[in-house]
């Protein structure tokens, strides 16, 4: 896992950038909870946006490595938070093939009910304010938006 962070001034705002890269292994889903603390420090979010980002956050790096990098080593996960006086922006971008979100079944649909995955998204667009997918040349990136209060 690599952290970096930014900080960068914006016309008359500023916005601060924090990224995080990680390997395309499952046991690497653990480090989001690291990297979204050390946003938290600088950020001081509510307990109630914080628990919304891990879920969300961890479920949208874990869909990356399975089924976007299909937990290749050779491939990574990149994640980026950028904060302004209003908004927090998510992106989580893999390497893979990308999904078109529209084709995803309703979990909670009785034939999904019993299913082992499939309910990742759904939790990022109730947890989120906004959740975007965009389909790269290379990847796939879900941009995800909470406000702040």
């Amino acid at each position: 896992m690599r952290l970096n962070k930014k900080s960068k001034p914006v016309k008359s705002s500023s916005k601060t950038v924090f990224e995080m890269t990680c390997q395309s292994n499952p046991k690497e889903i653990g480090c989001i909870e690291k990297f979204l603390k050390q946003v938290n420090k600088k950020l001081r979010l509510d307990d109630g946006t914080m628990y919304r980002l891990l879920v969300s956050c961890t479920e949208a790096v874990n869909n990356a490595i399975i089924h976007g990098n299909k937990s290749a080593p050779d491939k990574s996960v990149a994640v980026k938070c950028t904060s302004d006086k209003n908004t927090l922006t998510i992106s989580v971008k893999d390497r893979g093939e990308g999904f078109d979100p529209s084709k995803l079944q309703d979990p909670r649909e009785e034939k999904n009910l019993m299913k082992e995955s499939g309910r990742g998204f759904f939790l990022m667009q109730s947890l989120m304010d906004s959740v975007k997918v965009k389909k790269l040349k290379s990847g796939s990136v879900v941009e995800m938006k909470v406000r702040l209060h």
